[in-house]
């Protein structure tokens, strides 16, 4: 595994190092939560979505793309996706199983990408969630199910989570993936890997989910007054408001947020134009942001560091 996968925690903050304007195109070399914004920035007026310079994806980063792919087809449109010339990075999207949906959405090229054997998934991977659509209360089933087996071997060896915070890891992935079943009225996607984080020299655990449903502050509006994204994704979060009154709804996320807490992790969500974001110590980033490119839906990232 190259120093870039490897050691992907390295400078995380300096996005500017992450991307490169040249005239009118945004040259991407990492593909994450911390350069979405300039991926979406890059992509809206461009024929063709541009990762051959990219050595670097994460699961945000996976995700993003594929519903990216997914927004244009609902509005009758087709890029072409220019595949990364890195080997790692290309190693990185069959072991996710980016190209069992990519190719729904975009014109792939190459289409059939060089990708050695030994770079193919084995039992030994850490990955914990290869790219998994999320459609209807039985995907959750299987995805919990899926994660279960992998838990102990992941959690448990390389982050050293006791039998209580595996659980409590399952019980936690299984509401965010919930929230899209109960509240976006669409469909979403969700990965999760294991990486080594030089800046902290520690593994961390990274999750991504995402939807293009009609996001928090829609949700939120069938219920209560809401002024904007951000103040929609605030009384989500921090106060585990839900567009459900009955008792015991809409308290998910709190709880959630109440876990990552505990463990001392990281927990952003994007909605509309506003990205709310709960930040540890070791951790970078911007706590509110407002005025971004409008994506539909919701978009969640975790991180859970070693104890």
């Amino acid at each position: 595994m190259r120093e870039d996968y490897k050691n992907e925690g390295r400078d995380d903050n300096c996005v500017g190092q992450r991307a490169k304007r040249i005239g009118q195109r945004i040259r991407m070399t990492h593909l994450s939560d911390d350069t979405f914004e300039l991926f979406l920035s890059g992509t809206s007026g461009s024929e063709a979505i541009d990762l051959r310079d990219v050595t670097f994806i994460d699961p945000y980063g996976i995700v993003g793309l594929l519903e990216t792919g997914r927004l244009l087809a609902l509005q009758q449109k087709r890029k072409t996706l220019l595949l990364p010339r890195s080997a790692d990075a290309l190693k990185y999207l069959e072991r996710m199983d980016f190209f069992r949906y990519a190719g729904g959405y975009f014109d792939v090229r190459p289409q059939r990408p060089d990708i050695p054997v030994r770079y193919l998934r084995s039992p030994g991977s850490d990955v914990l969630l290869e790219i998994t659509p999320i459609e209807k209360s039985d995907d959750i089933h299987f995805i919990v199910g899926r994660v279960k087996k992998r838990a102990h071997a992941i959690l448990a060896k390389h982050l050293h989570y006791d039998e209580r915070a595996v659980n409590s890891f399952i019980v936690a992935l299984s509401e965010v993936c919930q929230n899209i079943i109960e509240h976006s009225e669409n469909t979403g996607f969700v990965g999760i890997q294991k990486y080594h984080f030089h800046k902290i020299d520690r593994n961390v655990v990274k999750i991504a989910v995402m939807d293009l449903g009609i996001g928090f502050r829609e949700s939120l509006a069938r219920r209560i007054q809401v002024g904007n994204d951000l103040e929609a994704i605030e009384k989500a979060l921090l106060c585990g408001m839900s567009r459900y009154e009955d008792a015991g709804r809409g308290h998910g996320l709190a709880a959630v947020r109440r876990l990552v807490k505990e463990w001392n992790g990281k927990i952003s969500i994007r909605s509309g134009k506003a990205k709310l974001s709960i930040i540890p110590e070791w951790a970078w980033g911007k706590e509110k942001e407002s005025n971004l490119p409008f994506f539909p839906g919701a978009q969640i990232n975790i991180m859970l560091p070693e104890v």
